[in-house]
């Protein structure tokens, strides 16, 4: 059985909410976008991303006349060529949007994406929104962050992580979508245990608390209702610089 529960909140700083959310338990499927972009082009990049991936996952689900626009990658099960093939469209989307109006220069947005089936688990990541993982007391990262800094650290291992904090380039992204026509991307599956606790997050949550804040609240026993809710409350206390979003999925048998 799957529960969820979303929260945004646009911040103490910023005036719109570039973050967007979505999820429906009876489809398994769990969104978050993070837009960027001048003249408010983040919020309109965000949710062309959450529209465009659960577009074609609906109908990729409802009919077998599906056209698989880039290819099927046979190492993926079907639900994992579903995923990626919504996230590429989703790319293509974005960037044509983003060339059609002046306005729109620099339009992108990060998304992370779970795709529950039974209790198959399928995940991708693009940019620095994560997929954190809570179970037995302990919390796992699931996807890796396509950030100058994710990348410094990865080549130079040893790397103490606090000397690259205020860094000018620390939060360059180098991935995202709708920055180019044609995207790089990873797919992941794996099984899931009963009792285990997933969140979607964007980096206006994960910037603002460290993994032990998040243990903290994963590991209260809430409602995914509550703890989606403690979440964004507590990011706010300790930041609030901008847009959070937190969604909560709880996987029980």
């Amino acid at each position: 059985m799957l529960t969820a529960h979303g929260v945004t909140n646009a911040g103490l700083v910023r005036k719109n909410n570039e973050d967007a959310l979505f999820w429906d338990a009876s489809l398994g499927l769990f969104l978050v976008a993070d837009g960027m972009g001048g003249h408010n082009a983040g919020e309109v990049a965000s949710n062309l991303a959450v529209e465009a991936i659960k577009g074609f996952l609906i109908r990729s689900l409802e009919s077998e006349e599906i056209t698989w626009p880039y290819g099927l990658d046979p190492t993926l099960s079907l639900h994992g060529n579903r995923l990626m093939t919504s996230i590429q469209l989703a790319n293509r989307r974005v960037f044509k949007a983003g060339e059609s109006r002046d306005e729109y220069t620099g339009l992108g947005t990060t998304v992370v994406a779970a795709l529950i089936d039974d209790d198959r688990l399928t995940f991708s990541g693009v940019g620095d929104s994560r997929i954190y993982s809570f179970l037995d007391g302990k919390l796992d990262q699931l996807t890796e962050d396509d950030s100058w800094m994710a990348t410094v650290l990865a080549r130079e291992t040893g790397k103490d992580p606090a000397t690259l904090l205020s860094h000018p380039m620390r939060h360059v992204l180098t991935n995202v979508l709708g920055a180019r026509d044609q995207m790089d991307m990873e797919v992941s599956e794996r099984a899931l245990i009963g009792g285990e606790t997933l969140l979607l997050c964007s980096d206006g949550l994960h910037g603002a608390l460290d993994d032990q804040s998040l243990e903290s609240v994963l590991a209260s026993g809430k409602t995914v209702e509550a703890m989606a809710e403690a979440l964004v409350s507590l990011a706010l206390e300790r930041d609030g610089g901008d847009n959070i979003t937190a969604l909560v999925v709880r996987f029980d048998r």
